[in-house]
């Protein structure tokens, strides 16, 4: 059918979106070699978020491309949060961070390939609640994994420090691709929610931004017209003296 044909393509070049969203926050980082202002903690929420996404679209047997995306998303957060350990302001030791992804790896392994072979019989079946669970769960750990950076936005006034708008935007698009894609192909209410927050907290940040911007920007002329008046003020005043001495 032209429906699946265009879920197909669409859900493909999300997954593209998604296997390059953070290519430019890893370059920023690397280059910088500073993740002020991106939390780690955001990066392995995300990780941790692939293993009940990943669950929940095989259990579904939603498109192949929807079911291979979360594994990507998961490697490239992977090195992101490596980064935002090893990098300043955290620098945790190498050991640490191994000993981390070490329990990742395993805690993915023994937890995916399991749920998915026994859920999946009992989706086909009818009972749909055991996936709806993982669904839910990769949603929280989404929403819960934007938290810090909001978190740094109320403290920095609303400033956008450390994250790359590049990512943000790729990702965004990854995302509501992927939307577009889940309701040409076989619609699923789960899968909308899932991606919808995703675009949502990240047009949220750079919303943010720009507003701290704007405001950067009106609030930095006004302190500038002031200390202009006070310097002309104080010019006219030395006149007016000179004046009176003359007089």
């Amino acid at each position: 059918m032209m429906s699946d044909k265009i879920s197909t393509i669409l859900a493909t070049i999300a997954t593209v979106c998604w296997c390059i969203q953070l290519i430019p926050q890893i370059y920023s980082n690397w280059r910088r070699k500073d993740c002020t202002g991106f939390p780690p903690i955001m990066m392995y929420l995300w990780v941790l978020s692939g293993i009940p996404f990943g669950i929940y679209f095989c259990i579904i047997r939603a498109n192949i491309v929807l079911q291979i995306q979360p594994h990507v998303f998961m490697f490239f957060c992977f090195i992101s949060f490596i980064q935002a350990c090893y990098y300043p302001p955290v620098e945790y030791n190498k050991k640490t961070i191994i000993l981390v992804l070490s329990g990742t790896i395993v805690l993915d392994l023994s937890l995916e390939l399991p749920c998915i072979l026994t859920l999946r019989p009992l989706y086909d079946r009818g009972i749909k609640w055991p996936a709806l669970i993982f669904g839910i769960s990769a949603v929280i750990l989404l929403i819960v994994g934007f938290l810090p950076v909001y978190i740094d936005l109320l403290k920095r006034k609303g400033r956008v420090v450390g994250i790359n708008f590049v990512f943000l935007f790729i990702d965004s698009l990854g995302a509501w691709l992927s939307i577009i894609s889940v309701i040409f192909g076989k619609f699923d209410t789960l899968g909308i929610i899932l991606y919808s927050c995703v675009a949502v907290m990240e047009v949220g940040i750079a919303v943010s931004h720009l507003i701290w911007y704007l405001r950067y920007r009106f609030n930095k002329d006004t302190e500038d017209n002031e200390e202009l008046e006070m310097q002309c003020s104080s010019i006219n005043e030395k006149v007016s003296y000179i004046d009176e001495q003359k007089k």
